[in-house]
């Protein structure tokens, strides 16, 4: 991967999917996009070298709106990272637990921490994002609102943590995909490699379980797939998929030589390599 000098990311100062680019680029610029729309067109543009994209998480299942935007982005999936999401409980410095009144957050923030909110019986605000509710408190100044968001958004809105790890399950993390203009340029003999892709099949009868057919007769390991309704219309299925190997792999080609026959559309979003969370 060539050197990495800024990467875009939806959402405030602060927000998970920043910490994220912070942690696999340390020495990058963070360039903060208002949706996920402007954040793909920031990387197209050129205005940052790659783009961190939330794709699902392990409470709250698949970010939507990315997975319907990443087959036409224009972008190129070259990696991936998987990070531990941990809540904290943070407001103006000086303030008790006591003195609060109302948690602000994004609703998932809000749903992940629910269980510790109703216990401190304090009344849930709902929010656009987990930063932005952090960057309000701060603007905010009252010792009875609080929010929850990262250490980063604290330190950032001069915040202080009062309960770090705040969330109720432990087992809390997103993936996110790490996307480029220009593709990796990987061979097929490296280990630990997955392939994404989407596919639309044929309006036929089982034709999803003919597309996926070829993939089981020749060992090839899908770790994910997701259906969801393609622009053209209810009646048209459109697939997410990943899978272990490389489309140059003699058992990857022959599943794919199968899935041909079945599918009107067939789109390589990326080749890259497996995250080393994957191993844990």
């Amino acid at each position: 991967m060539k050197q990495i000098k800024n990467f875009a990311f939806q959402g405030v100062n602060g927000a998970y999917s920043e910490q994220a680019g912070k942690n696999v680029f340390p020495n990058a610029t963070s360039v903060p996009c208002a949706t996920f729309e402007e954040m793909f067109a920031c990387v197209r543009d050129a205005n940052a070298d790659i783009a961190l994209v939330p794709i699902e998480n392990s409470q709250a299942g698949r970010v939507a709106d990315t997975q319907r935007l990443i087959p036409d982005s224009e972008l190129q999936i070259i990696g991936e990272y998987f990070l531990e999401v941990r809540h904290n409980l943070m407001a103006i410095p000086g303030t008790n637990i006591n003195d609060i009144k109302r948690i602000h957050s994004h609703e998932q923030g809000i749903a992940q921490c629910r269980n510790k909110i109703l216990n401190l019986n304090k009344e849930m605000i709902v929010a656009a994002d987990t930063a932005g509710s952090a960057k309000k408190i701060s603007k905010l100044q009252s010792k009875e609102d609080a929010a929850i968001a990262s250490e980063l958004a604290a330190e950032i809105y001069n915040l202080e943590i009062l309960e770090k790890n705040f969330q109720d399950s432990q087992n809390n993390v997103t993936r996110f995909l790490i996307m480029s203009k220009q593709k990796n340029e990987i061979k097929s003999d490296e280990n630990d490699l997955l392939t994404t892709l989407v596919f639309v099949v044929r309006s036929i009868p089982a034709s999803l379980y003919k597309c996926l057919g070829g993939f089981a007769s020749n060992g090839v390991n899908i770790t994910k797939l997701e259906s969801y309704i393609h622009p053209q219309g209810f009646d048209v299925a459109q697939f997410y998929i990943d899978f272990e190997g490389h489309p140059d792999d003699h058992s990857v080609k022959l599943a794919l030589e199968e899935m041909k026959f079945f599918c009107k559309e067939i789109k390589v979003l990326g080749v890259y390599k497996k995250s080393d969370f994957r191993k844990k």
